[in-house]
C-alpha cells in the first residue's frame, strides 16, 4: 500500500495495515481522526494540557491493542471508546489528589477551543466560554454523555458503545447533566434561542438530542506520541 493509497482506506483497513507492519497506516488514522478525539478529551477533562495527555495515553494505547480490533464497531468508535476512558481514567485521579479549586478565569480561557479564539464572534465566544463553564460542574461521567450526545451529535446508541454503558444509562446521565446545567444556564435561553443543543454536534439535527427526563434521576506520521499538544488542523 504506497502513500496515494492510504488516504483512500477505509479505516479498518488501515487499522489492518497497521497490525500487518505498514510504517504508516495507524498515523494516517491519527490524521483523521486526533482533532475530534481532542475535542472529545477537551470539552471532557477542561484542561488543555491533561486533554493532550488522555490523547496521547489514547493513541498510544490504541497503537499497541490494534490487534484485537474485532470489527464490531466502527474503528472511529473504537478510538473514541479508548480517548474516553483515558479521559475519566485522568478525571478521577484528578478529583482525588484535588486539594483547591481551579481559577476560574484561568479554567474559562483553558476551556476556550484553539482555532475558536481568533475566528469566532465575540457574542459566540462569551456564550461558548459560559456553556463550558457550566459543563465542567457536573460530574465527569454526565459530561462525558453530554459531550458526546449535545456537542459532538453522537446518537444515544453510538455514543453507548463509547463509554461502554446502555443506552439507558447514557439517557438517564442526559437527563442528569441537563437538569444540573439548567439553572447555571436559563439567563442564556434567549441567546441559544436559535441553537439546537450544547453546540453543533458532527449530525445534529433538529429533535436529535435525548429527550429531558420527567424526573431526572439522580511525530512520524506512524508514531502516536505525534498527537502531544494536539487539536490542530492536520
Amino acid at each position: 500500500m504506497d502513500e496515494a493509497a492510504l488516504g483512500d482506506s477505509s479505516d479498518q483497513d488501515l487499522l489492518s495495515a497497521h497490525v500487518a507492519g505498514h510504517p504508516h497506516a495507524f498515523g494516517e488514522l491519527v490524521r483523521r481522526h486526533r482533532d475530534r478525539l481532542w475535542a472529545v478529551a477537551l470539552r471532557t477533562l477542561g484542561d488543555r494540557e491533561e486533554a493532550a495527555d488522555a490523547v496521547q495515553d489514547a493513541l498510544v494505547s490504541a497503537f499497541r491493542a490494534a490487534h484485537t480490533f474485532r470489527g464490531q464497531s466502527a474503528v472511529t468508535t473504537w478510538l473514541h471508546r479508548i480517548t474516553v476512558n483515558a479521559c475519566l481514567d485522568r478525571a478521577r485521579k484528578a478529583a482525588s489528589r484535588r486539594t483547591s479549586p481551579v481559577d476560574d478565569t484561568e479554567r474559562l480561557e483553558q476551556l476556550l477551543e484553539p482555532h475558536e479564539s481568533a475566528e469566532a464572534p465575540a457574542e459566540r465566544q462569551d456564550l461558548h466560554r459560559e456553556l463550558l463553564a457550566a459543563l465542567a460542574k457536573l460530574p465527569v461521567e454526565q459530561r462525558a454523555a453530554l459531550v458526546l450526545v449535545d456537542m459532538q451529535g453522537y446518537p444515544v446508541a453510538e455514543a453507548a458503545a463509547v463509554l461502554g454503558v446502555p443506552t439507558g444509562t447514557v439517557k438517564s446521565r442526559c437527563a442528569r447533566g441537563r437538569a444540573r446545567l439548567l439553572p447555571m444556564l436559563t439567563h442564556l435561553r434567549g441567546a441559544t434561542r436559535d441553537n439546537s443543543g450544547l453546540g453543533g454536534g458532527r449530525n445534529r439535527t433538529p429533535g436529535a438530542s435525548v429527550p429531558p427526563a420527567s424526573e431526572p434521576r439522580d511525530p512520524g506520521p506512524s508514531d502516536p506520541a505525534g498527537v502531544k499538544g494536539g487539536g490542530g488542523r492536520a
